[in-house]
């Protein structure tokens, strides 16, 4: 290690807080257009803070959708998801932000976001939020 001393090195940005920082969603051509699938992706390790209490909150995330001329990136989705970890943002808020990224990226057909949020202070929270494509 060079001459930096620890508190140096707390205060230097870390290679995967610049990869979070840096991260959008990133879509690639639907291999299979014509073919109407379905994709499942949990994203178990979501957090974000209260913006009243400033707590932690954590939630498995759950996207479901079917593509149609693009894909998610999955590597992307996990960045952009990981982007929220220091947000002050409620329950109903980020799970409708969410949405409105992944549709804005990738324009599925349909798409539904479920935020599955651990209880805290005995209560426990489900929000899901829904988008089908006009004109389908």
């Amino acid at each position: 290690m060079s001459n930096a001393t620890e508190n140096d090195i707390t205060k230097e940005v870390k290679y995967g807080e610049r990869a979070i920082a840096e991260g959008e969603l990133i879509t690639f051509p639907n291999p299979r257009m014509g073919r109407r699938y379905k994709v499942d992706i949990s994203l178990p390790e979501f957090t974000c803070k209260c913006p009243f209490s400033g707590y932690p909150d954590f939630a498995t995330i759950k996207v479901t959708y079917y593509p149609d001329e693009k894909v998610v990136e999955l590597k992307a989705l996990k960045l952009y998801i990981n982007s929220y970890r220091d947000r002050y943002i409620s329950h109903e808020e980020v799970i409708n932000q969410i949405l409105d990224d992944f549709v804005a990226a990738c324009d599925p057909l349909e798409a539904n976001i479920v935020g599955d949020f651990s209880p805290r202070g005995n209560v426990h929270t489900v929000v899901e939020v829904s988008h089908v494509k006009t004109g389908n």
